[in-house]
Parts: structure tokens; sequence; C-alpha cells
């Protein structure tokens, strides 16, 4: 529903000539509804002149896109191209432009607030994911102090000293450009602030490098995925080196940890980390998918002062000690979003499950179930188990041997659960050839018989559309959930992945040379 004003506001910016023009004449007050009506309009060149002449202290993405009295939806999902880059033009613009500083009062910029999603709305279809928003405002900031070196401006811009609050996604790809706006940051009016930082395809001594300039004391979020070969000696050294006093969520890569090669040395390193750990006090959300943990999730979690609301353990190889563990732990209580993939929870372990399932029910609203062997005589177990999460909106169960029979079984339980919004169920086991085995390779994952997969994912949208509940989305990702920063990089995650393949094959073939 939109209100009069906003239908006035889209009205003025629609004709961007005319709203450009008279843009001087528009109150202040106004420029927040007018921003959201641009952006709404894709009206680039309306947001630009908006963001160049800001009237107030603060520009909050999040805050002016969310859901507003004027108009209820919440644009911070539209990652558009052409409105994301008409507000950091606009940005630079604004401290070149208007030749008295003195009426400039815009002190923080807030671009954090930026939710990329799968589906875009906007017209141009073109999306400035967060490599792409890195990129840009490094660039813009280099771009800054050259002209103004090379130019003869008015000495109060350089006054102007405007905190730009940003989650930065590094690689390989954009690294020297992020390093360069990084070390000038003190020289430039516009100031990168790193809230959140992601690093993807990186050498360890350039992410140790870059870390640092981020100011790591400002830093909520760190995110170390895909590519950066960081094992636990270096995760040591990093936490001995760098305080993180604010930090509330980390991601560690793939292979962090492996007990099965463990010294006593490397023992004490783990408890080192763990205590490490236990100082930031803020940190509420960890993900160490594919290390492997067997025997040590106590040590490495038990140093926490604060009870964790997220943890990812997928792929842990976790024993029934450490599931013990995490049931009776004070994060159990807390537990907002849980992930046990890749684990045989009704074979391993299935009492304690359960009893940590029932601790954080009352908070708990995502659960991501993977490769867990839940089979159709687990179906009946696993209802008793997710009835008291009540406050359940998530539920992911790929890759699980359940039959179309479970599958309609559990969604019409699943229709119950009253805040769920999102289901990823597995392709049916029936749909496979016979003698599939579990877990299903790469290879075979698509083999199956579509057509019938397609007539048993109809019936489960009508059990749910039968049960009022179309709000409701059920799919079947079959290479995972949608992740945008993979999305935005993957031909430099792909050409990555060929050249570590390629060197190998050079090592190996070196080494045959050498035996022979």
């Amino acid at each position: 529903m939109k209100s009069l004003r906003f239908i006035s506001a889209e009205a003025f910016v629609s004709n961007a000539e005319f709203a450009r023009k008279n843009l001087s004449s528009v109150a202040r007050n106004l420029f927040p509804l007018l921003f959201k009506a641009s952006y709404l309009l894709e009206q680039g060149e309306v947001i630009h002149d908006l963001v160049e002449n800001w009237p107030f202290v603060e520009f909050n993405m999040g805050k002016l896109l969310e859901t507003t009295v004027d108009y209820q939806e919440d644009l911070s999902h539209r990652t558009c191209s052409v409105c994301l880059e008409s507000c950091l033009t606009g940005l630079r613009d604004y401290v070149l432009n208007h030749p008295s500083p003195y009426v400039k009062r815009l002190k923080v910029v807030d671009l954090t607030g930026i939710k990329d999603v799968e589906v875009q709305f906007c017209e141009c279809k073109k999306t400035m994911g967060r490599w792409a928003r890195t990129q840009l405002l490094s660039k813009l900031c280099l771009e800054l102090l050259v002209y103004l070196q090379q130019t003869q401006c008015n000495p109060g811009i350089l006054e102007i000293s405007i905190d730009v609050l940003i989650d930065l996604f590094v690689t390989e790809r954009n690294y020297e450009l992020v390093v360069q706006a990084l070390l000038k940051k003190c020289s430039c009016p516009l100031k990168i602030c790193c809230v959140a930082f992601r690093s993807d395809n990186l050498a360890l001594q350039k992410f140790f490098y870059i870390i640092k300039l981020t100011d790591p004391s400002l830093l909520r979020k760190l995110e170390i995925v895909h590519n950066v070969r960081l094992e636990m000696e270096h995760l040591e050294i990093l936490f001995n080196s760098i305080h993180f006093p604010l930090l509330m969520s980390l991601t560690l890569p793939a292979r962090t940890f492996n007990v099965r090669r463990f010294t006593a040395t490397d023992e004490w390193m783990l408890t080192n980390i763990g205590e490490k750990m236990g100082e930031m006090t803020q940190l509420t959300e960890l993900s160490v998918s594919f290390s492997i943990l067997t025997g040590r999730i106590q040590k490495l979690l038990s140093p926490l002062k604060t009870p964790l609301k997220m943890l990812d353990v997928s792929n842990c190889s976790l024993n029934h000690a450490d599931l013990a563990y995490l049931a009776n732990s004070f994060h159990a209580n807390h537990l907002e979003v849980l992930d046990l993939s890749g684990h045989n929870i009704p074979d391993l372990y299935p009492s304690i499950f359960f009893k940590l399932l029932s601790h954080s029910s009352s908070v708990l609203r995502s659960l991501t179930l993977e490769d867990c062997n839940i089979q159709d005589t687990h179906v009946n177990m696993l209802i008793l188990g997710l009835r008291p999460c009540q406050k359940l909106e998530e539920f992911k169960f790929l890759g699980n041997p359940l039959s179309s029979q479970a599958l309609k079984h559990l969604f019409t339980f699943l229709c119950e659960l009253p805040m769920l919004k999102n289901v990823e169920f597995p392709v049916p086991r029936d749909c496979y050839p016979i003698g599939i085995t579990y877990p299903i390779d790469d290879a075979s994952l698509c083999r199956f018989d579509h057509q019938k997969y397609e007539s048993v994912a109809e019936e489960l949208n009508l059990i749910l559309l039968q049960a009022n509940r179309e709000d409701v989305k059920a799919s079947t990702p079959l290479f995972g959930s949608y992740d945008a920063a993979v999305q935005e990089t993957n031909n430099e995650l792909g050409a990555y992945l060929i050249k570590s393949f390629k060197d190998t094959l050079e090592k190996f073939t070196t080494s045959l040379n050498k035996m022979s």
C-alpha cells in the first residue's frame, strides 16, 4: 500500500529532468521519501542528485529502503546496478561539488543494509553484488584522491570526512585496488570503514596483509571461505596477532581443523584458539564446516562466554560426545540457526540429537540436516522432534534417502509449523534407479526420473495449498542453496580451480618423471 505522499513522490521523480531541475526547491525532510521513490522507479539521475545534495548527517541505505509508513515494501534486497552506482557516484560528487563546504553535514554513509538475494525485481535486471560494490567504492575513493591532487580545489574540501560503512568482499582480482584504497584512507574525504569482510580466492599472505588494513577493531563479521588456505596454525597466528573486540560472526574455510593428524602441540594450539575466541565477547555466530573436529567441540566452544545463536558444524565428523556437549551446553537454549549436515544422526545419536532440538526449540529459526541418512523409518521420529519448533522458518534436508510417500507424510506435518517459509527437500529415492547409494555423487545427482519428480513436487505443493500454506516455498536446489558471493565471482572461482588442478597435475608428472 502506498500513501498519497509516496504516490506524489513517484510522480515528482518520474520525470527525471523536471525533478533534477526543481530539487533545490524541495524541503529537506522529503529527501528520504524521494530517494525511496526514485529507487523503486530506478531513476538513477535523480538518485545521484539526491545523494549529491544530501542534507542530513547520516545516509543509511538499509533504513531508507526498508518498510516505511509511506510504502510498506522493503527494497533493501534490490541490488539494482543503476541505483547503486548512482548512489556511489553521487557520494563522490557530494565531496567535489558546491563551492561552500560549510553547509555539508554528512558524516556517516551506511551501505551495510543492502541484501544480496537470488531473485531481483528491478527492471534493468542487472545487479551490483557485494564484490562489485567493493570494487566501485575503492575505485571512486582513488579517483577522488587523484582529482584532489591534480586540481586547484577549495581547501575546505580536504576538511570533509565521511565514514562509509561497507561489507567488503576481496578476491585476487580486486585485491590491489582495495589495498590501495585502504592504504590511502587517511587522505581521502571518503573513509572506507569495513564492518564485514569476506575473502575468497586469495593467497594467505595477502589475506593477512589486507585484514590488518581494514581496522579489525571495527570488524563485526569475518568470512574466510573458498580457496584461502587457512589451517589451524595460521588461525592461531591470526588470533594472537590481531584482536577482534566487536566480532559477532566467524566463518572459517574447509579443513581449517583436522584432528586425525593432531599432535600434542596441535592440542595445545586448539586450546589457545578456543581461549582467544572466548575473548571475543560479542561472538554469537560460528561456521566451521568441513573440518574434522571429532571429540574436540567442547575444547573449541567451552571458553566462549556468550551463547552462540548460529552454529554450522556440517561435515565435521562429530561423535556422540560432541553432540552430548552441544545438547547440554548453554549454547543449546539460544541456537536460532543450526546446521548438522553430513552426520548420520538416526544411527549414531538419535536421542541426544532430539535433546538438542528440544533445548533449542523455543528459538530455532533455521535447521539444516542434509545428507544425514534420514530414511522413511525415521520420519515419525523426526516429526516428534520438530513439533516443538514452532518458530522454525527454514528447514533444509536435501540428500536424504526418503521416498515420495515419506515426503508427503512429512509435508503434511510441516504445514502445522506456523512460521515456516522455506523448505528444501530431496529428490525422492524412488525417482532414482534401483540400487542408488547415498550420499549420491555429483555424477549421479541429476540421473533421476525428472517427470516423476515433477509429479511428486506438484503433489507436495498441493499439500501446502490445501492447508492454505501458499506462503511456504518448497524447492530442490540440487547443488545447494544460492550463495550470492559465489554467484558473483564464479568465473574467478572456476579459473582458480582449473589452475589448481593444472598445478597438481604438473607436480604429479614431475614426480613420475623423477621416479623413472
